[in-house]
């Protein structure tokens, strides 16, 4: 494990393997932990980095809700890409993991050497909408603001997860999980990069964002993990590999 300073916050990630980079980012209130066996199954032929997000896992949890946001998650992943001394990379994540990815490729295209979006979204293009997930991420703040770590949600990947701060969940839904413009699903037609989109077969909730990016993205490959819900790799590693392998392997 090694740390990332980004400006006095410690940014905790893994790095396994030689090869082509491949950065994976965890969903809300997962962590790096999520992409272990990844970082076993995929480091032989890739550079496999995994890491904790602010206010997850082992990274820092900073007071100011200003150090929370897509924007400086962005510059994290540049950041741990220079660190790695990458300059492109294959970028991809679970769910927030996912959409993060995506900002990524708009804000870094030329950084961006691959997409892999794991039952994720593209965000909301409809103002309704896109305030009432909103609404959802300010849910999750309260619960953690109130009932601390207990709050934390079920899921497999959630399950992995070690957090030192509840507060810092509760920033990170507000500042990071939180959306404010339709730019990333906007930016979907323009994506230039070669993109697996990869969804479990009983998570129905991104099975219609699953088909809009799958459609939106030119070229874009759509793989559906039978028997898998919201965390396909947990649920059904030995498939989840094969598919992402199988992509990595036409690069």
């Amino acid at each position: 494990m090694a740390v990332l300073d980004r400006d006095g916050v410690q940014i905790h990630y893994e790095v396994r393997g030689d090869g082509p980079v491949v950065l994976l980012s965890h969903g809300y209130a997962a962590s790096g932990r999520m992409w272990e066996r990844q970082l076993e199954t995929l480091s032989d032929r890739y550079r496999v980095v995994s890491w904790d997000l602010r206010g997850h896992g082992r990274s820092d949890s900073p007071e100011d809700p200003a150090l929370y946001s897509e924007a400086l998650c962005v510059d994290d992943m540049a950041a741990l890409l220079d660190a790695c001394g990458a300059e492109t990379a294959v970028v991809g994540g679970l769910s927030l993991g996912g959409y993060l990815s995506l900002a990524f490729q708009q804000a870094r295209p030329e950084r961006t050497r691959a997409l892999l979006l794991f039952d994720t979204g593209p965000g909301y293009r409809s103002d309704e909408a896109r305030a009432g997930w909103n609404r959802f991420a300010e849910r999750q703040a309260e619960k953690f603001e109130t009932r601390g770590l207990e709050a934390l949600p079920k899921g497999r990947e959630t399950a992995l997860a070690e957090h030192r701060s509840a507060r810092g969940l509760a920033l990170a839904a507000r500042g990071m999980l939180a959306q404010v413009d339709a730019h990333v699903i906007d930016g979907l037609p323009a994506v230039d990069v070669p993109t697996l989109v990869l969804v479990g077969g009983n998570d129905e909730p991104y099975f219609a964002a699953t088909d809009y990016m799958a459609k939106k993205i030119p070229g874009a490959r759509k793989v559906v993990i039978e028997d898998a819900g919201h965390a396909a790799n947990l649920d059904q590693p030995e498939r989840f590999d094969a598919a992402v392998r199988a992509f990595l392997d036409t690069l």
